[in-house]
């Protein structure tokens, strides 16, 4: 068999993600007419980003039948959430922010102490801002190729009445029929781009000149070597005694709370470039990334449980 030109290449890629795309504003639209107070998740980070334009080619710029939802831990990146806000005045989506701070004030978060990670405790303030607006789905950007917790997901993930995930007791989803049944207090999280790997998501940004937020792209960074991950230097994540301070071109595969969240090493400065990297990568992108997700093989499994995206 001769080898396939480049021609017949960038064809079935771009058939692949047709695909992907049409399955993504499939369920977009099944949220939007199968529940009455749905929202979309959306961090201003590259899968949300995806998610949102497909959303856009769905229902069109400011028409989008649901609410922006985010849950910031105040210690986000002030790159992505700049960015997230001119996407959502751009789109002229209703942007609903809620924070884990406020949570702290009502007493219902307790921090083990100062330092500590704000990242799992989202999920409270989470299933708060879920009781707030009465939501009854939640679309959410995660994929199955992320790590192996995400991987039991169903697209249509069920959640009981104190906001838990039951691994062992999803629903069936054949051809593309979802079960979407409610009890009082439940509720669904859905997650459009569950099929997507994160070389689909970056083959997409590029053939869709979707824009990002800048530190997805290589720069320079003051990080330390810890345990194998580059751990930003900033006023949240110090240097401890004895590490040494470098400077180093990289960039964020995956963005979130800034405590849990490390760049790699990388000089990719266009999605085509990153396209490249991503095929040579050995390490799952939050294997490569997230300091809080190194506790145990079954940490994001747990979180999970307790209500976490």
């Amino acid at each position: 068999m001769n080898a396939m030109t480049q021609n017949e290449l960038h064809t079935l890629s771009n058939s692949h993600l047709d695909a992907l795309e049409e399955e993504t504003i499939f369920i977009l639209r099944e949220v939007a007419a199968a529940f009455e107070r749905p929202t979309l998740l959306f961090s201003g980070g590259k899968d949300s980003l995806v998610m949102l334009k497909c959303a856009e080619k769905a229902f069109g710029a400011g028409r989008l039948p649901y609410p922006l939802l985010m849950i910031d831990t105040g210690h986000n990146f002030k790159e992505v959430t700049d960015f997230r806000d001119l996407r959502a005045k751009e789109l002229g989506a209703e942007l609903i922010v809620r924070s884990v701070e406020d949570s702290m004030k009502r007493g219902t978060v307790r921090l083990a102490h100062p330092g500590e990670s704000r990242n799992v405790h989202q999920s409270i303030t989470l299933l708060e801002a879920i009781e707030e607006f009465r939501f009854d789905a939640l679309i959410g950007g995660a994929r199955r190729d992320e790590e192996k917790a995400r991987a039991k997901e169903r697209i249509f993930s069920h959640r009981d009445s104190f906001g838990q995930w039951q691994p062992k007791a999803q629903r069936p989803e054949l051809w593309t029929l979802f079960n979407h049944k409610l009890q009082p207090g439940e509720h669904f999280r859905v997650f459009p781009i569950s099929n997507w790997t994160e070389l689909d998501v970056w083959q997409y940004i590029a053939r869709e000149n979707i824009a990002l937020p800048s530190i997805y792209y290589t720069h320079k960074r003051e990080v330390v070597d810890r345990r194998g991950l580059l751990v930003p230097v900033t006023e949240l994540t110090p240097p401890k005694d004895g590490e040494e301070v470098v400077v180093r071109d990289v960039r964020f595969r995956t963005v979130g709370d800034i405590t849990c969240t490390c760049p790699v090493e990388s000089d990719a400065a266009t999605p085509e470039q990153i396209v490249i990297e991503t095929l040579a990568a050995d390490v799952s992108e939050r294997g490569a990334t997230r300091m809080d997700d190194k506790t145990s093989e079954a940490s994001m499994e747990k979180r999970k449980k307790d209500g976490y995206f």
